[in-house]
């Protein structure tokens, strides 16, 4: 049995052995191990046959069998025991488990730098440029981030929808909808401050005529390029109820309400958009007229407003206006027809200024050339002083007037049917000679 000597050796029972001490050839080593025969973990490694080289591998040849006498003991020579060689305490080493465990952890965290670095390169665009060329881009009212981004995708402005929703929430800014000029290839950031200001109004210049009327307007607003149908815009609105200035509950269309004047719309110009500002534009306008005279006549705000129409129809200059609905008043006073070719006009709609016989004999109930009274509606849609001098007739006993010969379209008043006839034939023969125009003008 070996015991622990503390001095680099190996103590052996054997009394045969010189001195009680075996040192092996080894000068390294120390006193590091107890070896009890007993105990069964004793040996291991190297001073059992084992090779160092490989872990948990013996070396080749036959295994001593520990107790064993020696080939010389057997003969009955002494014999020393071989030396045993102590073998150092090792650490255990890790398994190949963990081993496998520690790299793909390394690997793991390689790839989430690696990836946490692209991430944020894509996402903040450090080396990017501020893109080149310009896009209109519209976005639609109404579009959160996830859609304009893809928009904004799709037009090439950015190069990912994805990081642009991020950058988006990120940012917090509100986005706007309407028209962009954008940079194709830009940064998020550079497209999130576009579109966090609200974008310039584009806007397009659209001038109703004074005096005309729906069908005229919307023959115009087609040559220009507005886009819906007029028509049928003007026939009702939930912005405007006719009958809260006097109109029949069957007053089948805007006419006298659409307010002409010269309006921004932005692009494209809708008549949607257009019809809205002319309604708005009219009660405005028209809550700043005084309709005492009116009322004290027995006259409702829809009477003024088509009177208002007339006059605006039959007079070119201001300053006639009042003195042609006072010729109105007076000929309603009076039951006689109003005779006005405007309404023929209106009711035919031939507004070439040569209207025939068959035209002037319309039975439609806006020719006042042979029904009494007032047409049902409004034949154009009135400015506010065609409305005022309708609203504020001068006194007059005129019943009469026609355009001046080389007036520049200025009026003659007459209460005389003689004094009108020869104006009339006067009128007649410069129209005859010069046209209408030349009638007027004398060009």
């Amino acid at each position: 049995m070996a015991e622990w000597t503390g001095r680099g050796g190996i103590q052996d029972d054997d009394p045969s052995t010189e001195g009680g001490w075996v040192h092996g050839d080894d000068p390294s080593i120390g006193g590091d191990w107890i070896e009890d025969d007993d105990d069964p973990t004793a040996g291991r490694g190297a001073s059992h046959g084992e090779d160092p080289a490989v872990p948990g591998a013996r070396a080749a040849g036959p295994e001593p069998v520990r107790g064993a006498p020696s080939p010389a003991s057997a003969h009955g020579a002494p014999a020393r025991r071989p030396p045993e060689w102590p073998v150092r305490r090792r650490r255990r080493r890790a398994s190949r488990f963990v081993i496998w465990l520690r790299r793909i952890v390394a690997v793991s965290s390689l790839l989430i730098v690696a990836f946490a670095i692209w991430f944020s390169v894509q996402l903040f665009e450090p080396f990017a440029g501020n893109g080149h060329g310009r896009l209109a881009v519209t976005i639609p009212a109404g579009s959160g981030t996830s859609r304009i981004g893809d928009i904004l995708e799709r037009d090439g402005v950015v190069s990912s929808s994805l990081f642009f929703q991020l950058r988006a929430k990120l940012s917090g800014d509100k986005l706007y909808a309407g028209q962009f000029e954008m940079p194709l290839g830009t940064t998020y950031s550079r497209a999130l401050q576009i579109l966090s200001v609200p974008p310039p109004v584009r806007s397009q210049t659209v001038t109703v005529v004074d005096g005309l009327s729906r069908r005229q307007v919307a023959r115009a607003l087609r040559r220009d390029g507005v886009r819906g149908n007029y028509m049928a815009a003007t026939r009702h609105s939930p912005l405007l109820d006719p009958t809260q200035y006097g109109a029949p509950r069957q007053t089948p269309y805007l006419e006298g309400f659409l307010y002409p004047d010269t309006y921004q719309l932005a692009k494209p110009a809708r008549v949607g958009a257009l019809v809205a500002d002319q309604l708005a534009t009219f009660k405005r306008e028209f809550a700043t007229v005084n309709l005492g005279w009116a009322h004290a006549h027995r006259l409702t705000g829809y009477d003024v407003l088509i009177v208002a129409s007339l006059t605006e129809a039959e007079a070119t200059r201001a300053q006639d206006r009042p003195l042609v609905a006072s010729v109105i008043y007076n000929r309603l006073a009076a039951k006689i027809n109003l005779g006005l070719d405007t309404t023929v006009a209106y009711a035919t709609g031939d507004y070439s200024g040569n209207l025939t016989r068959s035209e002037l004999a319309s039975p439609s109930r806006w020719n006042t050339t042979n029904h009494r009274g007032l047409p049902p509606t409004p034949i154009n849609s009135p400015t506010l002083s065609a409305i005022e001098a309708a609203a504020h007739p001068p006194r007059t006993n005129y019943l009469y007037f026609i355009t001046k010969v080389c007036g520049g379209g200025a009026l003659a008043f007459t209460s005389s049917y003689a004094d009108f006839q020869r104006l009339s034939s006067a009128y007649n023969a410069a129209y005859a000679a010069h046209g209408l125009r030349g009638a007027e003008y004398c060009k």
